[in-house]
């Protein structure tokens, strides 16, 4: 019965408006849309559903295991350590300079700080950055990926050469047995971090997995369905400022829209995305 209703409507919304003359209307239409299914809420923790997401998760949690890949000043650290003090957050930042800003943060907030990036091998590599950027401090656009630099933002890059690892092996040489959270925020390098946690992922031993799907992928040249095929056993949600919206099937027209956006996923509940 829905999916008849759903039919009619299509075909009568496609008769009267799939027109030239509504064509801006339909933009404008769209535009709201991306926004009330969480896509481009960008402004604030707030508005993007980091806020709702944390206090939620994080709520029962006491002496919870975060790791923060990509953890720029270290403020989404602050944030799990005042909701839960007792937490242990492992944060990575690879920047030279945004390092010294996490490490001031990490002690001021009781986690650990590590000057590293994460991948799905051990190696070296080159970090992106702006080659003016403000006041001699790093940016959270910081990426491996140059051409998001001389692409996307349509300006000139400077390198960091910088030192990547798995977090497959950092979880074996600090005896990590169980992990709550893995927040991914690295502008276009998210699948890769994540293949780095094959492992862990296959043992089960990570419940929660926070990642931006969003224009860097574009680059990346990585797809959400890439992110469906590796998080078997997940359900996937996208968040919203006041809650989360399940995605239980793998739709390309509703998934691959590369713009920014909180995607979640969590381990064995019903419901996953499939394909």
């Amino acid at each position: 019965m829905k999916s008849t209703l759903l039919q009619l409507a299509i075909r009568w919304y496609r008769f009267l408006f799939a027109r030239r003359q509504f064509y801006s209307l339909n933009r404008f239409l769209h535009t709201l849309s991306l926004r009330g299914i969480g896509v481009l809420n960008f402004e604030n923790d707030r508005v993007s559903g980091e806020e709702y997401f944390l206090t939620s998760y994080l709520r029962d949690k006491p002496g919870c295991v975060v790791l923060d890949v990509g953890a720029n000043n270290g403020r989404y650290g602050e944030k799990v350590m005042r909701l839960q003090p007792n937490a242990r957050v492992y944060a990575f930042e690879p920047h030279p300079v945004t390092f010294k800003r996490l490490q001031e943060s990490a002690v001021k907030y009781g986690f650990h700080a590590f000057n590293l990036g994460c991948g799905d091998t051990r190696t070296e590599t080159l970090l992106y950055d702006y080659a003016d950027y403000a006041g001699g401090q790093g940016t959270e656009h910081a990426s491996v990926h140059e051409n998001v630099f001389t692409g996307i933002h349509e300006q000139k890059p400077i390198g960091h050469r910088i030192q990547i690892i798995t977090l497959d092996d950092f979880v074996i040489e600090h005896g990590l047995e169980s992990i709550d959270l893995v927040k991914i925020d690295v502008e276009g390098n998210e699948l890769s971090v994540l293949k780095g946690l094959r492992k862990s992922l296959s043992q089960g031993s990570i419940n929660a997995i926070q990642f931006e799907f969003n224009t860097m992928n574009v680059v990346s040249r990585v797809f959400f369905k890439d992110f469906v095929d590796l998080l078997k056993g997940y359900a996937l949600y996208r968040l919203l400022p006041n809650g989360m919206a399940a995605l239980p099937h793998y739709d390309p027209a509703l998934c691959e829209i590369f713009a920014f956006q909180n995607i979640v996923a969590l381990k064995g509940i019903a419901g996953k995305a499939k394909t």
